[in-house]
């Protein structure tokens, strides 16, 4: 797997990622999403740069020219509900993607800090012979990002397999780099140095699914 890590390189992302980590501005749920929408734009600009292109002819209205243009097979999965910001902002740059969602999420059976990750909800067209953008703003385990992919290779096999997040954690590329095919490509934002003992990225942001849309029973 390739890991594209976007913030080694300063650049207005910078800026972006320190206003979701500052518990401050995080008061603002609605600058909190719109921050993470805007770094998917980011990261869906520098993406593309690595896709795929042909080359059509259009019409002005004084003439014609050669464009190169991205390759129309990209199906966009977010893992709700925290996904959807980020899937928000990658859609506003690959606007003509088809769309998909699945659902997971932590199950504490025991009421301790023991999880298991629970997938139940998938929608979503084809896949096969497609470029899959996988898409969940916090890679911290990995843990999830493998039970989706496990869940959603029943429904077929894409070309391509890219995912992205926002904040990630050193163990969770690990992890996620030993269970996706070699040819994955991982581009995110930035990466933190280690979890907590509930497996929660540190120094990280917190809980992205409750900063954007509120605390969940």
């Amino acid at each position: 797997m390739k890991t594209h890590h976007i913030a080694k390189q300063n650049s207005i992302l910078t800026k972006f990622l320190a206003e979701l980590r500052d518990v401050t501005i995080q008061k603002d749920s609605m600058r909190f999403r719109r921050n993470i929408e805007r770094i998917g734009e980011v990261l869906a600009y520098e993406l593309s740069k690595e896709l795929t292109y042909t080359t059509e002819e259009i019409t002005t209205p004084l003439g014609t020219k050669k464009a190169t243009l991205p390759n129309k097979d990209i199906v966009l999965c977010s893992i709700l509900r925290a996904g959807l910001p980020l899937h928000n902002g990658m859609l506003n740059y690959f606007d003509d993607a088809e769309n998909a969602f699945i659902s997971a999420y932590r199950h504490h059976p025991n009421n301790d800090e023991e999880f298991e990750i629970v997938v139940e909800y998938f929608a979503a067209p084809s896949i096969d012979g497609k470029t899959l953008l996988l898409v969940d703003p916090m890679l911290a385990t990995g843990r999830s990002m493998v039970a989706v992919y496990q869940g959603i290779k029943k429904y077929g096999t894409p070309k391509e397999i890219i995912l992205v997040s926002v904040i990630g954690s050193v163990e969770g590329v690990a992890y996620v780099e030993k269970h996706f095919p070699e040819n994955t490509n991982l581009w995110i934002a930035d990466i933190d140095e280690k979890l907590n003992d509930r497996g929660y990225i540190v120094p990280g942001l917190g809980d992205a699914g409750d900063l954007a849309y509120g605390i969940k029973l």
